[in-house]
């Protein structure tokens, strides 16, 4: 992690930019973890908390560091597998979020659910994010609006004209489409969702429950078992630039530069369409 206490964005920065610059540097990063990835065997550690680390993460992660202190010198960035070696977080209000391999579980078990994640923090919200895909070749991107592009990992990030704008939808009168963790199942969320009006219940990996909110292909995502900031922030952006919203049991805004909690969350409930959220 880079440390800096009063690092800030360059002068006159527009979001909408970063976004875009996230998404072609986490398109950049995805090659790496494909190298990995395409090994007879992919060895893993577990770190502290008992989650898996693999070398994919550490390159990833070092790689967008180095990229960042490029692109944006001065803003301080909080990384996972840094922050795990201990590392300390000192910043102000603007700081950078890296999931370098959001998924390691469904990495190890070669799935295409994993993702490379990318956020800017400015206060307690993120107002930038960038997540790509690298098995399925994708990258959503947002700030302002959101995007999603076809992109091969290790490339760039396409021409404006091949982006799609991202829309959330409202909730389907016949039910909604609940997202749920395919790794992390916890029976709090799932009596959430039962108490939903729920058509389809969908299990998936990392940060592409947020992607699929925000591109309205589904409707709501509960998670109530522990995650961390650098896990939430670049989806949590994506979505809300679509129209959706992130919110905690009391539904207030989901917040972020939870320090003194060393960027644990809490419970949060991600909602496609607003207006359910006054229902649940």
């Amino acid at each position: 992690m880079t440390a800096a206490k009063t690092g800030t964005l360059p002068a006159g920065s527009d979001r909408q930019r970063l976004a875009q610059l996230f998404g072609g540097l986490v398109v950049g990063a995805g090659a790496l973890a494909m190298e990995v990835l395409d090994r007879p065997r992919i060895a893993a550690q577990l770190k502290n908390d008992k989650s898996p680390v693999t070398e994919a993460d550490e390159r990833v992660e070092e790689h967008l560091m180095k990229a960042l202190a490029r692109d944006l010198p001065g803003v301080p960035i909080v990384a996972e597998e840094a922050s795990a070696r201990g590392a300390d977080a000192q910043h102000g209000d603007a700081f950078l979020l890296i999931d370098p391999i959001d998924g390691t579980r469904e990495f190890l078990a070669r799935s295409p659910e994993f993702t490379v994640n990318l956020a800017l923090v400015i206060g307690e919200t993120p107002v930038a994010g960038a997540i790509s895909a690298p098995a399925m070749g994708r990258v959503w991107f947002g700030a302002k609006e959101s995007f999603i592009a076809d992109a091969a990992p290790g490339g760039a990030l396409p021409a404006s004209q091949d982006w799609r704008v991202l829309h959330t939808r409202k909730a389907p009168p016949q039910g909604m489409t609940a997202l749920v963790s395919k790794s992390h199942l916890d029976e709090a969320t799932a009596a959430f969702v039962a108490r939903l009006n729920v058509a389809d219940r969908v299990s998936a990996g990392s940060s592409l429950k947020f992607c699929a909110i925000a591109e309205g292909r589904a409707d709501v995502y509960p998670r109530f078992g522990p995650t961390m900031e650098w896990d939430t922030a670049a989806g949590d952006a994506i979505l809300r630039a679509a129209g959706g919203v992130v919110l905690d049991p009391d539904g207030a805004l989901f917040r972020y530069n939870k320090i003194a909690q060393h960027y644990r969350n809490g419970a949060f409930v991600a909602w496609g369409d607003p207006a359910c959220a006054t229902l649940s």
